[in-house]
C-alpha cells in the first residue's frame, strides 16, 4: 500500500512532514509513505532540503496521494511538465487529497469539478476563480476526494487516508499517538467529529 505526499520547490513543512509523520504511525506489512518530488531534491519554504522518495509518476500509481502545499503552487499548475504528469492521478482507483493550495492543483487538473473544497486563506480567492466553491470549514471528502485548509488541518487528510485504507481504529490510534499528552481524547474526539461525516464507513472508535 503506496501513499504519496506531493512535495514541491518552495513546499510547506507542516503540510508535508506532519502528514508523513501522522501516515507512518500505520505499521501495517507493506504500507509505505513517500515524498514525491518533481527533482531529486527541494528546498521548502523555510530552506528544509529533503530528498526525492518517489516520482510524481511513481505517484500516480500509488493507492492514495496527498498534493501538498507551499508558496510557488501557482507555479507548480503553470508547469506543463509536472501538470502532464498529474493528469494521470485518477481518483476512481485512488483516494486524492489536497493540503491547502494543493486545492488549486485539484482544480486545474479538473479533479474537482462540482466538489465543493477546502483550502487556506491566502489560497481561496485562487480557487474561487477556478470555479470551486470553497468552504469555510477545515476538512470535506466526497467519494475518494479530500480537501483541508489550514497547516494544522493536514492530521485531518492523514486520518482520512488511514481510516479509508487500514480503519477506523488504526485511524484513531495514529492521531492518539501524536495527540498532545493531556488533550489525546479530545483531540481524538475532535478528528472523529470532523472526518467521521465523510467516510463511507463507521465512525472513528475511541481511542
Amino acid at each position: 500500500m503506496h501513499i504519496a505526499i506531493l512535495t514541491f520547490e518552495g513546499y510547506n513543512e507542516l503540510d508535508s512532514l506532519i502528514a508523513l509523520g501522522v501516515l507512518n504511525r500505520v505499521k501495517a506489512d507493506g504500507w509505505r509513505v513517500t515524498l514525491a518530488t518533481p527533482s531529486p531534491t527541494v528546498t521548502s519554504m523555510n530552506g528544509v532540503v529533503i530528498e526525492q522518495m518517489s516520482t510524481l509518476e511513481e505517484a500516480c500509481a500509488a493507492d492514495a496521494v496527498i498534493v501538498g502545499s507551499g508558496i510557488a503552487t501557482r507555479e507548480v499548475t503553470e508547469d506543463p511538465a509536472i501538470m502532464n504528469v498529474l493528469r494521470g492521478l485518477d481518483p476512481s482507483r485512488q483516494l486524492i487529497a489536497a493540503q491547502c493550495s494543493g486545492a488549486l492543483v485539484l482544480a486545474r487538473l479538473g479533479l474537482l469539478d462540482g466538489v465543493p473544497a477546502c483550502t487556506d486563506l491566502t489560497t481561496k480567492p485562487w480557487v474561487v476563480a477556478a470555479g470551486i466553491e470553497v468552504l469555510n470549514q477545515p476538512f470535506y471528502a466526497k467519494g475518494n476526494i479530500a480537501t483541508a485548509g489550514g497547516c494544522l488541518a493536514s492530521p485531518y487528510l492523514a486520518a482520512w487516508i488511514i481510516a479509508r485504507l487500514q480503519g477506523d481504529a488504526a485511524a484513531a490510534d495514529a492521531l492518539h499517538y501524536v495527540a498532545p499528552v493531556g488533550e489525546k481524547e479530545e483531540y481524538v474526539e475532535r478528528a472523529r467529529r470532523t472526518i467521521t461525516p465523510y467516510l463511507p464507513t463507521p465512525a472513528l472508535v475511541q481511542a
